[in-house]
């Protein structure tokens, strides 16, 4: 025993000395070293396994001479130092046996040989960790053995959960972290973005395995209802990191506010509405609204946490109260509503029609614009149209430019003289032939002759008002605004009236200078 105890030792200083790759060549050499001279029980040294599984121990004896006997060989469970017993036996003659009845029906051999005695344990269990020893009896060297060590591994149970917790001023433990029935024991992390800190705890259970507790601590607010923390467990068994995210739970008395009222409330209106607005945990259940003025106005219909007003009027002219609340207290608010006066269209009828209005006439505006600029323009083409006729006119007379046979081939302007503005005095014709010449000769004024005629019996006198004033039609042909192309295309068919019959009226105007040095009425006629 000590000389194999001894050997483990040096196998074990080997392998924290030489590097992997050595340490399976080193570990062979020195079980081939200890059958030197004497016998050999080749092992593995270590073995890891998992609960509920199977495993393998492999022991095979390695004969050192020719003259060594085997007689028997047994499996040796020793769980803890010092404390053996025997759970497989065989012997060549007697068989197969099995003495302790904790491994009874779960071991076995696997070959019926001296030279290699394996066995496989099933339905592995953590208390099966321990030392179990290959030994053989022999003749005449005695005694040889190897040792394997089982370790049994444990995945942890992974938990967490949330500790709902009421705000207060103390610290509290609001969420937990548990990594149960592990071997080897877990470790337990938090990450959290709220302010706290954690605690942790370890059990260690009577098969070797270890259970670790934390628990996540703060002075809990309303704020950090919500809020998240997160559980992180490490283990060896375990490929990665597991993690859990866990919400906080806080509770705390509920608060109030009253939405909706929009201070347009008049008389009439329909549907007029106020919600109540509630914030707790947990969420209140109970809203309750009253009136300062006493029981609510019949014009009123509450549905849960909302107040109709189906028609507003002076009974909903007062203060408004709303009160919730759930199992750590009760809060309410309240809000004064004011009734005005009707307006005169409360619907948005009227500010439509006026826009459509508005649109129209805008509308009516531009087409009326557009219809006296096309009006101008037409006029304007035609004295253009007609400036070519006149030439055109002129170049079919045998090349002298323009016609004697028409009276008005050559312009002719009557002229008014005297002293005053009136139109009294002598009265001159202008004509300006094809050659921009012009003759002016005198033209009787048959004004107060006229005028003689009608009233023999009367002295000449100056013309009424009536006698010297048009027509609207007329007055409008001499128009000081139109130009003097203008005037003269208002008449029908583009050709001037005659004027000096017995009738004819003229008016007072005011003489300007013209470019070819005359000087002639600003109401000029053509004759």
């Amino acid at each position: 025993m000590a000389s194999d105890g001894g050997a483990r030792s040096s196998s074990r200083s080997a392998r924290r000395l030489l590097p992997p790759p050595l340490l399976l060549a080193a570990a062979w050499l020195l079980l081939t070293c200890r059958g030197v001279g004497a016998q050999k029980v080749r092992v593995e040294e270590e073995l890891e396994a998992y609960p509920n599984e199977s495993v393998e121990l492999r022991c095979q004896f390695i004969d050192g001479g020719s003259k060594t006997k085997l007689t028997q060989v047994s499996w040796i469970w020793e769980p803890i130092e010092g404390l053996r017993d025997n759970i497989a036996v065989y012997h060549p003659d007697y068989g197969q046996s099995f003495p302790n009845l904790s491994f009874k029906d779960r071991v076995g051999f696997l070959y019926n040989k001296l030279e290699n005695p394996s066995i496989r344990i099933s339905d592995l269990r953590m208390s099966d960790a321990g030392r179990f020893t290959c030994e053989y009896a022999t003749y005449p060297s005695g005694n040889e053995q190897g040792t394997t060590t089982l370790v049994m591994l444990a995945k942890p149970k992974n938990s967490a959960n949330v500790v709902t917790v009421q705000a207060g001023t103390k610290a509290a433990v609001v969420a937990q972290c548990q990594a149960a029935d592990a071997k080897p024991a877990a470790t337990i992390k938090w990450l959290a973005s709220v302010g706290g800190n954690h605690t942790t705890s370890s059990t260690n259970g009577p098969d070797g395995t270890v259970t670790v507790r934390s628990e996540y601590r703060l002075v809990p607010t309303p704020a950090d209802d919500g809020r998240e923390v997160t559980c992180m467990v490490d283990q060896r068994t375990q490929d990665k990191t597991w993690t859990r995210q866990l919400r906080l739970s806080v509770e705390y008395p509920p608060s109030v506010s009253i939405e909706g009222y929009d201070q347009n409330w008049y008389m009439g209106r329909p549907d007029a509405a106020l919600v109540c607005m509630a914030d707790g945990n947990p969420q209140p259940t109970t809203v309750t609204w009253t009136a300062a003025s006493g029981p609510l106005p019949d014009s009123v219909l509450v549905d849960g946490n909302k107040l109709t007003v189906r028609k507003v009027d002076d009974a909903v002219n007062t203060t408004f109260i709303c009160e919730v609340k759930n199992k750590h207290g009760a809060a309410k608010n309240q809000i004064t509503t004011l009734v005005i006066e009707a307006l005169e269209d409360p619907s948005s009828t009227g500010v439509v029609a006026g826009a459509v209005i508005g649109s129209l006439l805008a509308l009516l505006s531009v087409v009326a614009l557009v219809g006296v600029l096309v009006g101008r323009g037409r006029r304007r083409q035609r004295r253009g149209g007609g400036a070519d006729s006149v030439a055109a006119g002129g170049g079919g007379g045998g090349g002298s430019g323009c016609s004697n046979s028409a009276d008005y081939g050559n312009k002719a302007r009557l002229l008014f003289g005297g002293e005053g503005k009136n139109n009294n005095g002598p009265a001159y014709t202008y004509r300006e032939g094809c050659d921009n010449t012009g003759t002016l000769t005198e033209k009787a004024n048959d004004f107060q002759h006229h005028h003689q005629r009608r009233r023999p019996h009367q002295h000449p006198a100056k013309p009424s008002a009536h006698d010297i004033l048009l027509d609207e039609a007329e007055r409008r042909k001499f128009d000081d605004s139109l130009e003097e192309d203008e005037c003269y295309d208002q008449f029908d068919g583009g050709n001037p009236p005659a004027y000096g019959g017995e009738d004819a009226v003229y008016l007072d105007d005011d003489m300007e200078s013209q470019r070819d040095g005359s000087v002639i009425s600003r109401t000029a006629i053509y004759v």
